[in-house]
Order: structure tokens, then C-alpha cells, then sequence
């Protein structure tokens, strides 16, 4: 009998920790992390860190990956600790652990500042202190500017891209100690690519973002023709900075014309969207947006390889 309740009680441990486990994944937000850090990476291997760094590449990788998962989910937590009511009224993140009520506010807070200093501090030891500084203003533009703004005007768009951008930057510069032309190429290459992907995901989710009193698209009356222009503008916009990899020597002749293949798509599906006004033409505009960024970085840190 003792066996049977000793094996119950393991059991029951061990299932509160994958929970908790699972919540604090949910915390960071770990898919949207991920592909954050992604453009981190990659914007440090298009980098010439060559002749700054001994150690091994793929160790400075993986150093970067975690330094970088540690500031962008200290971002997350503060964003979900701050919207915990709007979360719970969405159906889409009522579930999240704070909204939800599995885990405290000060226990968020307590993670964030713990993740968030980590995430500095590996930053600022393992690379250099500019780019330590770079990820420290992206955490708090993100979590406490742009978060409440979401609530008073759609210009949060604008300034979310910020955050939402500098990852490139500080990819570029902990590989290199400055703020040279490449990282502000990749920076600008990332910063106008949110408004058509970030507007198409408030396009198809603007029923829950408007019950919780988001102000996202740049239309106040919602899914409008004006919106599917303005996101027509910023894929237009997208086509000559594309170009510029190209002419500061970021890469060659190859990637640039996939750079405005993948340009020309995305403006295309945005005059889709333009046309039909439907979520599925959002929805592609969405999907679309997700493989151009990782197209076009991982075609330019091919590029270098091949080189």
C-alpha cells in the first residue's frame, strides 16, 4: 500500500512540474521567442564576428540563443503580467498563466526581473556592453511602451516595431562591438516587415483585440480598405530596402534577387487582400510573412558561407 501511495504521490510531483514547466513556457511566449532570437542569430553570423571572437562558433550560438531567449521572454512576462484582465477577456489567451490565474503577478514579475537580468548580464559578459544595452531598451520599449500604448492608439504598431526590430541589431552588434550599416540594413529590413505581418494577424483576431480595447489596425472602423492599402505602402516600401544588402556588400547578386522575389510576393498578397477583403487573404499575407523572414536571413547568411 505504501508503494501504491509513494508511486501516486511521484506521479502527482512529477505532473506539477511538467504544468509548471509548461506554464512558464507559456510565460515566454517560447514559439514567438524563437523566432526572435532567430533573427538575433542569424544577424550574428551575417556579421563578421570572425576577428573578434576565439571561441568556437556554434558555442557563441548557443550562448546567444540563450542570452537572447532570456531578455525576450523577460519582454513576454511583462507584456502578460501588464494585459493579465485583457488576456483573460480574449479567447485566444485566456489560458496564458497569469490571465488564467495558475500563477501570481508577483511571481511574473519575479521571473521577468530574474530572466531579464540574466539575459543582460550574459549579454554584457559573453559579447560586449553595447549590445547588452541595445537588448536592455528592447525589453522596455516592448514591455512598457508599447504594451499600455496598444490601448490608446494604433501608432503602437510603430513603435512595437522598434522592439520588434533591434533584435538584428543586437545580433549584429555583439558580433562586431558596433552599429555599423549592416545591422541598421537588417534592422530596417525587419522594422518594415511588421506592418503587413503584424496588421494581417490583427486583421483576422480584430473581434478578440477590439473586446479588449486594442487599438491595432491603422483603421479606426477595423478591417478597412485603408488598412489593406497602408499594408500594400509598407510591401511596396520593403522592395528598395531589400536592395540594399546588396549595394552596402551584404551579400551578392543570388540573394538580392531572391530578396525581391520574396519581396514581390508579399506585395502581391497584399493586393490580394486589397481585392477580396476576407480573412483568408489575410491569413496568407500572415503565413507569407513568417517564410520571407526566414528566407530572406537565411539566404543572406548563405550568401556569406558561400563567399
Amino acid at each position: 500500500m505504501n508503494k501504491i501511495e509513494n508511486i501516486g504521490i511521484t506521479d502527482s510531483k512529477s505532473f506539477a512540474l511538467a504544468s509548471k514547466v509548461k506554464d512558464y513556457f507559456q510565460l515566454i511566449k517560447f514559439t514567438l521567442s524563437f523566432m526572435v532570437v532567430f533573427s538575433t542569430v542569424v544577424s550574428f553570423l551575417i556579421a563578421p564576428y570572425e576577428h573578434v571572437y576565439t571561441r568556437h562558433p556554434l558555442l557563441s550560438v548557443l550562448l546567444l540563443f540563450v542570452a537572447g531567449l532570456f531578455i525576450t521572454g523577460s519582454a513576454n512576462t511583462i507584456n502578460q503580467v501588464l494585459e493579465k484582465d485583457t488576456d483573460a477577456m480574449m479567447l485566444r489567451t485566456a489560458k496564458r498563466p497569469i490571465a488564467s490565474g495558475r500563477m501570481s503577478v508577483n511571481e511574473g514579475y519575479i521571473f521577468a526581473f530574474i530572466t531579464g537580468l540574466l539575459g543582460f548580464a550574459m549579454m554584457w559578459y559573453l559579447f560586449n556592453l553595447n549590445s547588452a544595452l541595445v537588448g536592455l531598451a528592447s525589453l522596455f520599449i516592448y514591455g512598457f511602451v508599447y504594451t499600455p500604448l496598444k490601448k490608446v492608439n494604433s501608432v503602437a504598431v510603430l513603435v512595437g516595431a522598434i522592439p520588434g526590430a533591434l533584435p538584428c541589431l543586437i545580433g549584429w552588434v555583439a558580433a562586431t562591438d558596433n552599429f555599423e550599416t549592416g545591422g541598421w540594413i537588417l534592422f530596417a529590413i525587419q522594422f518594415i516587415w511588421q506592418f503587413p505581418h503584424f496588421w494581417a494577424i490583427a486583421w483576422l483576431a480584430h473581434e478578440d483585440y477590439s473586446k479588449a480595447g486594442f487599438k491595432l489596425l491603422p483603421s479606426d472602423k477595423g478591417p478597412t480598405k485603408f488598412t489593406a492599402l497602408q499594408t500594400i505602402m509598407y510591401s511596396a516600401m520593403m522592395i528598395p530596402i531589400g536592395i540594399l544588402p546588396f549595394v552596402y556588400g551584404l551579400c551578392g547578386i543570388t540573394s538580392m534577387w531572391i530578396l525581391l522575389g520574396c519581396n514581390l510576393w508579399m506585395l502581391y498578397m497584399s493586393v490580394l487582400l486589397f481585392l477580396k477583403m476576407d480573412k483568408a487573404s489575410a491569413r496568407k499575407v500572415m503565413f507569407s510573412s513568417y517564410f520571407y523572414l526566414m528566407i530572406v536571413f537565411l539566404s543572406l547568411w548563405a550568401d556569406k558561407i558561400i563567399r
